[in-house]
C-alpha cells in the first residue's frame, strides 16, 4: 500500500532524526546548503509571480514546488530537524545525545544561511544588471518585504515581538506537518500532494520561516531596504528561529510521539470486565 498508518510514520520519524543526528559534517552541510539554496529559489519565484501577476495567492500556490524538490532530493531544512531529531534523543537511540543534537542544528543553520545567501546574491545581480541600475519592480517588492517584517513588528514593542513569535510557532507547524505528511506516503505522487497542503498554507498566511528569511532579508539589505543587519537579527530572524523551534516540536513531532510512537495504554470497554467478573461463578456452577 501507498500509505503508512501513523506509527508507522512515527517510527520513520524516529528513524530519520537518528540517521541525521549521526550523520557526518560533510554531508550535512552539503544537504542543508542544497536545501537553503532550493528554498530561495521558490521564494524567488513565488515573490514574482505575485508582483507578475498581482495575486498573492498565485505565489503561495505555487512556492511548494521547491519545498517537495529539496526534500524529494533528501535535503535538510533546519525547521525539519528542529523536529525530528529530538525524537531520536528522547526515545534514547544510541549516540544521540544533546550534543549531537546541537551539532545537527548548528551545521544545518550554516548550510541553509550559505544556500539562501548565495541565491540572496544571485537574485540582486539578476534584478539590478549586477548593480548597475535601480531594482526592477521585482526587486523592489524583495527590498520592502523586509522593512515591513522587521520595522514593522519593532513599531510595536512587545506586542510586534509576540506577533512575530507566534507567527514563527505556526509556520513550523505547517512546515513540520508537511515533513511528516511526506512519510505517510510511498509514491511520489502522494508524497507531493501531501506536502503540498500544509505549505501552501504557510505561505499565503504569511507566517515566518527562519529559511526563507535567510533569502528574503539579505536579499533586501542588498536591494537598498531601510533596515539593519541588526533589525533582521533582533526583530526576525533569532525570534523566527525560536518559533519555529516550539512550533514543529511541540504541535507535530512530541504530539506524533507520545500519541503513535509511546500509545497510551487501552482502557478496557467494560463488557470484558463484567463478562470476567461472571466467569468464575459459572465456572464453579
Amino acid at each position: 500500500m501507498s500509505y503508512l498508518n501513523p506509527p508507522e510514520f512515527a517510527k520513520k520519524m524516529i528513524d530519520a532524526g537518528e540517521s541525521k543526528a549521526l550523520m557526518s559534517t560533510r554531508d550535512t552541510v552539503i544537504r542543508a546548503y542544497m536545501a537553503g539554496a532550493i528554498l530561495a529559489l521558490a521564494a524567488a519565484f513565488a515573490v514574482t509571480v505575485t508582483v507578475q501577476t498581482g495575486q498573492p495567492i498565485v505565489g503561495a500556490l505555487l512556492f511548494p514546488v521547491g519545498f517537495c524538490m529539496l526534500y524529494l532530493l533528501g535535503f535538510d531544512l533546519l525547521t525539519g530537524v528542529f523536529t525530528l531529531v529530538p525524537l531520536a534523543w528522547i526515545d534514547k537511540r544510541p549516540g544521540v545525545s544533546v550534543k549531537a543534537l546541537l551539532r545537527n542544528w548548528g551545521l544545518v543553520f550554516i548550510g541553509n544561511f550559505a544556500g539562501a545567501l548565495t541565491v540572496a546574491l544571485m537574485m540582486a545581480i539578476i534584478v539590478t544588471f549586477a548593480f548597475s541600475v535601480p531594482p526592477n519592480e521585482v526587486g523592489q517588492a524583495l527590498g520592502t518585504i523586509g522593512e515591513s517584517r522587521t520595522i514593522g513588528y519593532a513599531e510595536h514593542g512587545a506586542a510586534g515581538m509576540l506577533t512575530l513569535f507566534i507567527r514563527g510557532v505556526l509556520c513550523n507547524w505547517m512546515v513540520s506537518t508537511g515533513v511528516v505528511a511526506a512519510m505517510m506516503s510511498t509514491s511520489v505522487s502522494g508524497k507531493v500532494i501531501a506536502m503540498w497542503m500544509p505549505i501552501l498554507v504557510f505561505f499565503y498566511m504569511g507566517f515566518e520561516h527562519s529559511i526563507v528569511n535567510m533569502f528574503l532579508f539579505p536579499s533586501g539589505l542588498m536591494l537598498g531596504g531601510d533596515f539593519s543587519i541588526g533589525d533582521y537579527l533582533v526583530w526576525n530572524e533569532i525570534p523566527t528561529i525560536v518559533g519555529n523551534i516550539v512550533g514543529g516540536l511541540t504541535f507535530v513531532g512530541l504530539t506524533v510521539y507520545a500519541t503513535h510512537a509511546r500509545t497510551g495504554p487501552s482502557r478496557s470497554n467494560g463488557v470484558e470486565s463484567a463478562e470476567e467478573e461472571r466467569e468464575p461463578a459459572t465456572v464453579a456452577g
